[in-house]
């Protein structure tokens, strides 16, 4: 064993706890943001909103997508801030070594120092696990709001007014004679 290699194994649980810190604060992050996006899916059922349903559905997906790629790239800087703490990468790599660990990318071309190795991949596996979240949240908001627009309902035909025939549409009635008196 390398004088390295050594000292990184007694380092493990060292970073295992701290790797596993980091991802409790970026799960913080998320479920911060998914609490926002629940509460915004709550509005869905005002008028203005029911009128232009596609519309709605539409931008409801663009919002709940932008505001979970914003949340995934504060993440990656969560990630990024805790390699700087310790020393991990070469500074400058620190976002982009997140990053492609956060994304499970792993290009291998930035490695972290031999003490902290073990970090690359529980950042992989905090990435997957909110990638995942992220996911099955995206499915539910379209689902909801799919049901509380009524997107997918068949349209129901409105039953029309009997028509009232215009006097000028009606055919005149010939008057008939009157009756002759019965006679007795």
């Amino acid at each position: 064993m390398t004088d390295n290699a050594a000292l990184s194994v007694g380092w493990v649980p060292v970073e295992l706890l701290y790797g596993m810190c980091v991802s409790m604060l970026n799960i913080a992050v998320h479920c911060v943001v998914i609490v926002a996006l629940v509460r915004f899916m709550r509005q869905l059922t005002s008028r203005e909103v029911q009128r232009h349903r596609v519309l709605a559905l539409a931008a409801t997906m663009m919002a709940t997508t932008a505001v979970l790629t914003f949340s995934h790239m504060l993440q990656v800087w969560v990630w990024a801030l805790a390699y700087t703490l310790v020393g991990a990468v070469k500074s400058g790599e620190a976002y982009y070594f997140a990053f492609v660990n956060f994304t499970t990318l792993g290009y291998g071309d930035v490695l972290a120092v031999a003490r902290w190795r073990i970090i690359g991949p529980i950042t992989a596996a905090n990435g997957m696990l909110l990638f995942g979240s992220s996911t099955a949240l995206m499915f539910a908001v379209l689902t909801r709001a799919s049901v509380v627009l009524h997107v997918y309902d068949t349209p129901t035909r409105r039953k029309r007014a009997p028509r009232r025939k215009s006097a000028a549409a009606e055919p005149a009635k010939a008057e008939a004679p009157p009756e002759p008196p019965a006679a007795t």
